[in-house]
């Protein structure tokens, strides 16, 4: 079972979540430790999983990004090789974001990335509705986004 975090981790996850390339000398005056203690922390906190990563977030337009969509796909059943077979459709399409294999009425939420509208046509035509286990999907467009970090529960 996973430690639990005390209050100086969710600092220093906080920290993190708003600049992950915050200097360990800057992490650990914010919160009281001396240099070598906080880089164990951290250290600590990678090893134990708690943090996945750290991420430069690209502006779309750099990337040739033009338009943005989220589509919810309801599955014709409900096998665990359905959703399998989903999840690997959908890993290997470059224009995936992030996709969700949710409860409720559809069975994926997926964020896709694409240049213009034919793309996003190509996309879910060639990419998702082609494949055998769908059975229904809508599109809508996303007008704006901003991402928030994870909260924490202090």
């Amino acid at each position: 079972m996973p430690r639990a975090l005390d209050r100086i981790d969710f600092d220093l996850l906080a920290l993190l979540q708003k600049d992950g390339r915050t200097s360990n000398k800057e992490l650990a005056a914010s919160v009281g430790l001396a240099p070598s203690t906080c880089l164990g922390r951290v250290r600590r906190l990678i090893d134990e999983g708690v943090i996945r990563g750290v991420h430069a977030e690209v502006s779309p337009d750099a990337l040739g990004v033009g338009l943005e969509a989220m589509i919810t796909v309801r599955l014709s059943t409900q096998t665990r090789e359905a959703f399998a077979t989903m999840t690997e459709r959908l890993e290997s399409l470059a224009e995936v974001v992030a996709f969700y294999d949710m409860s409720g009425a559809d069975d994926f939420l997926i964020h896709v990335a694409v240049r213009d509208p034919d793309h996003l046509r190509e996309v879910v035509t060639e990419g998702i509705t082609c494949a055998a286990e769908v059975k229904h999907v809508e599109t809508a467009l996303i007008f704006a986004h901003k991402r928030n970090p994870m909260r924490l529960p202090y």
